[in-house]
């Protein structure tokens, strides 16, 4: 069968991708277009309810124009009444490797449903998975699902309790992806910094194996909520030593206010947010700070916004991820009263002017400086996206993807810099 994999959301999701394409390799021709595909594979997003109604009208338009689908990720579990109406089958998360089931299933006409809750191991997968090597990014799955009750979050729904993955096996995945010839290694979970705890493990005992990796490469560590980060943060620091490991923190607060965190269960304060931020500025000399605020949660007054934007403004993050509150059927927080969606939509606007206002002047700092860089990946009009040590993103017009060049920055915008080979 001639299948195409159409995939949403983050970074977890395209790993999920990875395996699946190699998986559907082997007896299948996994095409580069829907138009050349009998069966499409929809790597599905359930994080937000924007983005579910645009995936079940993509899902609707393949139907249309004559093509069996298959929805995977998280909303095969999340919204897997609404999905069973418009799809063809339905593979869970933990169920990517089963994939092939599905599309056999499908091209006998048959209606297929994997969803059953597995402790599928994905690291142990990394043989099967075929990268486009479009980039010098290998993305490498270290846990599935998470530890957290945070009351507005569906994901959990879909990918569960926590289950870490085998060090060993991580381990091998990253030296086979750099013998391979990737630069960047991104490691991605639902929390990395609740990585082991199920394992009598550590996030940081994996960053210095990881580390110790012959080759020259670096490492960009995904999410981690503030209340693990604080519990490992001497160790944490330690491993983020290593030359190897990009000093950024993507750290989600999202609130100001402490008492919309315990609304929330968001199961941290205020207050450790902080104190991870500042141990990590104090032991290097550039980090990416990124964080997440929410907007507009049910319990967020007038007030509590206005806390949120002072927490910003006085900790002044590199990056932050502004979502507006959209309540999730089989959350706790669905249950709350919303809001109306322009109070939301001014509140979301006065904090993008002032974390784009805080990323230039922060950038602003780095024009006339030199810096080594790694070319990731190619960037717009024929221009090349490169990472500082730091993961600043940085804008050139000559190199080659997977090189280390030595800039000098010449201009700074609130979200990039550009620099040129010196």
């Amino acid at each position: 069968m001639r299948v195409y994999i159409e995939t949403y959301g983050c970074t977890t999701n395209q790993a999920d991708t990875d395996i699946m394409r190699g998986i559907l390799s082997q007896r299948h021709d996994v095409v580069g277009s829907p138009d050349d595909a009998e069966i499409v594979v929809v790597n599905t997003c359930g994080v937000i309810d924007f983005t579910e109604r645009k995936i079940v009208r993509r899902i609707r338009e393949l139907k249309g124009s004559g093509k069996k689908v298959i929805a995977t990720g998280c909303l095969s579990r999340i919204s897997r009444k609404n999905l069973r109406e418009v799809c063809d089958a339905l593979v869970s998360p933990d169920n990517v490797h089963r994939i092939d089931e599905a599309v056999e299933g499908v091209a006998r006409g048959e209606r297929v449903e994997i969803l059953e809750v597995t402790s599928v191991d994905k690291s142990e997968l990394c043989m099967y998975k075929r990268r486009l090597n479009e980039n010098a990014i290998a993305i490498v799955s270290i846990s599935e699902g998470c530890l957290g009750s945070c009351s507005y979050c569906a994901t959990k729904i879909a990918r569960g309790r926590l289950r870490s993955f085998s060090v060993e096996s991580i381990v091998r995945e990253v030296e086979v992806a750099v013998k391979a010839g990737y630069r960047e290694i991104q490691l991605t979970s639902q929390d990395t910094g609740a990585y082991g705890l199920d394992r009598g493990e550590n996030l940081a005992d994996l960053l210095e194996r990881i580390a110790g990796i012959e080759g020259d490469f670096r490492v960009r560590v995904g999410m981690m909520n503030p209340q693990h980060a604080v519990a490992i943060l001497d160790d944490l620091i330690n491993a983020f030593s290593s030359e190897k490991i990009y000093k950024f923190l993507h750290i989600p607060v999202q609130s100001g206010d402490n008492r919309v965190l315990e609304d929330m269960r968001r199961g941290h304060t205020v207050e450790d947010y902080e104190h991870v931020v500042e141990e990590f500025r104090r032991s290097f000399d550039d980090v990416v700070v990124s964080t997440d605020i929410i907007v507009g949660f049910p319990t967020e007054t007038e007030e509590s916004f206005w806390m949120s934007y002072e927490l910003i403004e006085r900790m002044r993050p590199d990056i932050v991820n502004i979502t507006r509150f959209s309540p999730r059927k089989g959350t706790p927080a669905y249950r709350l009263r919303d809001m109306p969606d322009w109070i939301k939509k001014e509140r979301s606007r006065k904090l993008t002017e002032l974390t784009r206002r805080i990323g230039l002047e922060n950038n602003l700092k780095f024009v006339g400086k030199s810096a080594r860089v790694l070319v990731t990946k190619a960037g717009k009009n024929g221009t090349l996206l490169s990472r500082t040590d730091s993961y600043r993103p940085v804008i050139v017009e000559s190199g080659k993807i997977g090189e280390f060049l030595s800039v000098k920055i010449e201009k700074a915008e609130f979200n990039y810099l550009k620099g040129s080979p010196c």
